[in-house]
């Protein structure tokens, strides 16, 4: 957990650094308190997993860390920046894929849009292919988003953050909407992601099994308003199988302890 303050020199060791975060917003009952007191660090090229029952301020934690939402409250730093809008070096991958490409783009348009205006023709064209590569998609780039299974529509998706080079990717049930063999599948496309490119990746989900199979860390956001009870290292050895790793004795005593700490907020 984060301590009250750190040096700017100390921040430069962080990807994130949260202090005391609190959001407040308004309702048709009046201002409610979404999170409060929320302090943690993130490391860079660490990934890590937030987990909560669902309207406890998950989304709402990361849209502040994506500078989508100001804080009511407390600081949040990305290394030696505070964040007060959206910082040009982190991406934030949302669940609606489907609403998230243009139709009327191919795949390689679609992954080239961030680009577009900031980058010159011939690297545009070689980020947009090394990104494609990255998420399997060598080939597809000229193909339309209406081919295109919900597999092969995220991947797009997360070849578009990654095609800006970002030192941090936030993901937002990435996989949530996916069958289980498809979200298997797009797992281990960003473990092996994170393997070639150390991004910082912070993301939420509702998938217990998943938070722990793909983080360094998982975080438990619970209470009304939300405030993390539970920060725990997963301890776990990479690279990672979806069976053998599952089966680890360290992978079912994190999950007792989260299913624990979940089953708490519930009753």
């Amino acid at each position: 957990m984060a301590g009250p303050s750190v040096s700017t020199a100390e921040r430069t060791a962080v990807a994130y650094e949260v202090d005391s975060l609190g959001v407040r917003l308004n309702s048709t009952d009046g201002p409610r308190q979404i999170v409060r007191d929320i302090s943690f660090d993130v490391a860079p090229g660490e990934i890590v997993g937030i987990v909560g029952r669902s309207g406890v301020g998950k989304t709402t934690l990361l849209r502040v860390l994506g500078g989508l939402l100001a804080p009511s409250s407390g600081t949040v730093f990305l290394g030696n920046r505070a964040v007060h809008g959206p910082p040009a070096d982190v991406v934030v991958v949302f669940q609606d894929y489907d609403n998230a490409l243009l139709p009327w783009r191919t795949v390689e348009r679609n992954v080239a849009l961030g680009l577009e205006g900031r980058v010159p023709r011939r690297e545009r064209r070689s980020r947009v292919e090394r990104a494609l590569g990255l998420v399997g998609l060598d080939g597809r780039g000229k193909e339309y988003p209406r081919r295109l299974s919900g597999g092969m529509a995220q991947r797009v998706q997360i070849a578009r953050a990654l095609a800006v080079q970002p030192t941090v990717l936030l993901m937002d049930e990435p996989f949530g909407a996916l069958d289980a063999l498809t979200k298997a599948t797009l797992q281990d496309v960003l473990l092996d992601i994170h393997a070639q490119t150390r991004t910082t990746i912070v993301f939420i989900t509702h998938d217990l099994d998943e938070a722990i199979y793909l983080s360094d860390r998982v975080l438990v956001l619970a209470g009304a308003p939300g405030t993390i009870t539970r920060a725990l290292p997963t301890g776990l050895p990479r690279p990672r199988d979806q069976l053998a790793t599952r089966e680890l004795p360290g992978y079912l005593r994190v999950r007792h302890q989260l299913w624990e700490a979940l089953r708490a907020d519930h009753g």
